[in-house]
């Protein structure tokens, strides 16, 4: 099965992949080769990627993905989102020092805009820092 992982500044996998766990408003969901076509809403997560069937879990590979959209058909898989950060490029106490200034930024919002854009910046680095922490429990 092929696997493209395209975000707003452009492509981040184009591979050949065993299996696919992604977020999806239904709840998360496991996409393997020969899967039935389907579309679905991703939601803001862990995308988790398994390159070879063989591969132990400690091989799997972890992305911070934004909301956006999964089409699946029987030989591809094709994820559409704005950001998606491999679990190698996140810097741990970075995320969870944007974190806090979020949160901050939540508390002292003066109108519903900023409410809404804390939440969204509350939303990506909790994400984020659940993929470091995937990606710290892996090398464990």
């Amino acid at each position: 099965m092929h696997l493209q992982l395209i975000t707003l500044t452009g492509v981040r996998v184009d591979e050949d992949i065993y299996e696919i766990t992604a977020p999806t408003a239904a709840g998360p969901i496991s996409v393997f080769p020969g899967h039935e076509p389907l579309v679905s809403v991703a939601i803001p997560g862990a995308l988790a990627v398994r390159y070879k069937k063989g591969d132990p879990d400690t091989a799997l590979e972890y992305f911070a993905i934004s909301g956006g959209v999964i089409e699946v058909n029987q030989t591809t898989v094709r994820v559409l989102v704005d950001e998606a950060d491999h679990g190698d490029d996140i810097i741990e106490a970075e995320s969870q020092a944007a974190l806090e200034r979020a949160m901050k930024l939540k508390a002292e919002a003066k109108n519903q805009v900023d409410i809404d854009h804390a939440k969204q910046l509350i939303d990506r680095h909790t994400v984020r820092l659940q993929v470091a922490g995937l990606r710290r429990h892996k090398r464990l």
